[in-house]
C-alpha cells in the first residue's frame, strides 16, 4: 500500500513540477515531507542512506564549485572569456553556440557535467547580454551539450562513477567504449543546435562591431585574485582526475578547493554565500528523497527487474531493451538513482565488466549510454539541466520544465537513436 501511495505522491509531484504553477523547490521539499510521513522512507535514511536518502556528494559538490565560481566570477575572467569567444567567432551568434558547445562537451569529459555548466553559464550569460542575444537557446544547448560529452569518461558524469565503481571499469574502458560514439554524437548535435535553434538567432552588426572593438583584458579586475583562483581550480580538476588513485571523492574536492577560495579572497561569507543556488540545492534534496523512497519500497526495482527480465539470454536485445529503457527512465527521474538501482541487476545478470565477452559487456555501456544521454529528455533527467535552469532562472531568463522537454527529447531521440547502430556493430557485428 505505501508504494501505491508513493507512486501517487511522486505523480502528483511530477505534474506540478511540469506545470510550473507551483515553486518547484516548494514541491519537492512538500513530496519529501509527505514520502517520510507515509513511511515509504525512513528519516534516518533520508539523511544516511547511499542507496534511498539524499546524495550529499551531488549536494556538496555543487555547493563547492558554487562557492569557487561565485569567487572567480569577481575577478571578470568570465568577462574576458566571454569577449574573447565572441572575437573568435566574429560575434557571429551560431559561430558562438558552435564554439560554446563544443568547449562544454570537451570539459564535462574532463571535469563532470555540473562543475562545467556552472562555469560556462556565467560566461553565456554575459556574452548574449553584450551581443543583446537571448541566453535560453545558448544554454539549452550547453545543458546537453554538457550531458554529451559527460558520457565519454569515468567522471564525465555521474551515473559513469557509480556504474565504473559497480563493474570494475576504468577511465581507460570508459574512454575506449565511449569516446569514440561521443565524438560523432557531438558532431551530430551541432547540426540538431543549427536545426533547433540557430537559424533562429539574429545577428545585430553594431553590437557585434562594438565588442569586435572591445580588449579583454581590460575586464580583468582583480589580477592578483585571479591568479590565486586560477592555481585553486587547477588543483581542484587535477583532484577530479586523479580520483582513481587519491580516492578523494570529488564533493571533497570541491569542499577543500572552496575552503582555499574562501581564504585567498578573503571575501566576507555574506558574500561568496550570495552567490550559491540555495533554491538548486533543495530542490535536488527533495528530488532525491523522493526518488529515494520508491527505491525504498522497490518500485524503481521492479520496473528494472522487468526489463531485464523480459530479455532473457539474448544479449543483443538485452543491450538495446537496456539502451532505449535507460533513455526511458532517467528521462522521468533523474538517472544518478536510476543507475544506482539498475547497476546491481546488469551486474547479476552479466557480472563485474572486466573480462566479459564484448557482447556481455555491452550491457554495461549500453546503460551508461542510455542512462547519459536520456538525461537530457527533461529539465530534471540529469543533475547538469537542475542547475542550468536555475541559473537560468536567478538572471532572469526562466526555462519552462515543457521548453527543455520539447528540445530535449528531440536530441534524446536522436543521440539514442544513433546509439542503437553503435551498440550493435561494435559488440555483436563487427566487435
Amino acid at each position: 500500500m505505501a508504494a501505491v501511495v508513493a507512486v501517487g505522491i511522486f505523480v502528483v509531484a511530477y505534474v506540478l513540477i511540469a506545470s510550473e504553477k507551483v515553486n518547484r523547490t516548494a514541491v519537492a521539499l512538500a513530496g519529501a515531507a509527505g514520502m517520510v510521513l507515509i513511511g515509504a522512507v525512513r528519516g534516518r535514511d533520508v539523511f544516511f542512506s547511499e542507496d534511498t536518502g539524499i546524495d550529499w556528494n551531488v549536494i556538496f559538490l555543487l555547493l563547492g564549485m558554487m562557492i569557487i565560481v561565485g569567487i572567480l566570477r569577481r575577478t571578470g575572467v568570465f568577462e574576458f572569456v566571454a569577449i574573447w569567444a565572441a572575437q573568435r567567432a566574429r560575434a557571429r551568434p551560431f559561430r558562438m553556440m558552435t564554439l560554446l558547445v563544443v568547449i562544454t562537451a570537451g570539459a564535462s569529459a574532463l571535469l563532470d557535467n555540473v562543475t562545467t555548466v556552472l562555469l560556462v553559464a556565467p560566461v553565456t550569460l554575459l556574452l548574449c547580454e553584450r551581443l543583446a542575444l537571448a541566453p535560453v537557446p545558448f544554454l539549452l544547448a550547453e545543458a546537453m551539450a554538457s550531458n554529451i560529452g559527460g558520457t565519454a569518461t569515468l567522471i564525465g558524469d555521474p551515473p559513469n562513477i557509480i556504474i565504473g565503481s559497480r563493474a570494475g571499469l576504468t577511465f581507460d574502458d570508459f574512454l575506449v567504449h565511449l569516446a569514440p560514439v561521443v565524438v560523432v554524437l557531438v558532431a551530430v548535435f551541432v547540426g540538431l543546435a543549427w536545426v533547433l535553434w540557430g537559424r533562429h538567432l539574429r545577428y545585430d552588426p553594431e553590437r557585434a562591431e562594438s565588442v569586435m572593438a572591445l580588449t579583454p583584458r581590460e575586464t580583468i579586475t582583480d589580477p592578483t585574485l585571479l591568479r590565486r583562483m586560477l592555481v585553486i581550480l587547477g588543483l581542484v580538476l587535477v583532484g577530479f582526475l586523479t580520483h582513481n588513485w587519491t580516492h578523494l571523492d570529488p564533493s571533497l574536492v570541491a569542499l577543500l578547493g572552496a575552503g582555499a577560495a574562501v581564504l585567498a579572497s578573503r571575501m566576507p561569507s555574506e558574500e561568496y554565500l550570495a552567490e550559491v543556488e540555495w533554491e538548486t540545492l533543495l530542490f535536488f534534496a527533495g528530488l532525491f528523497v523522493m526518488v529515494g523512497a520508491l527505491v525504498h519500497d522497490g518500485v524503481i526495482t521492479v520496473l528494472a527487474r522487468e526489463l531485464t527480465g523480459a530479455i532473457g539470454e539474448d544479449y543483443l536485445l538485452a543491450a538495446q531493451g537496456i539502451l532505449l529503457g535507460s533513455g526511458i527512465l532517467s528521462g522521468i527521474v533523474d538517472n544518478i538513482p536510476y543507475v544506482a538501482t539498475m547497476a546491481p541487476l546488469v551486474h547479476d545478470l552479466v557480472g563485474p565488466g572486466n573480462g566479459l565477452p564484448p557482447e556481455r559487456q555491452s550491457l554495461w555501456w549500453a546503460l551508461a549510454l542510455g542512462a547519459d544521454l536520456g538525461g537530457n529528455a527533461t529539465a530534471i533527467g540529469a543533475s547538469a539541466n537542475v542547475v542550468i535552469t536555475g541559473i537560468a532562472r536567478r538572471n532572469e531568463h526562466p526555462i519552462s520544465f515543457w521548453t527543455f522537454t520539447r528540445y530535449g527529447l528531440v536530441v534524446t531521440a536522436v543521440t539514442i537513436g544513433l546509439c542503437v547502430p553503435y551498440v550493435w556493430l561494435r559488440y555483436f557485428g563487427v566487435g
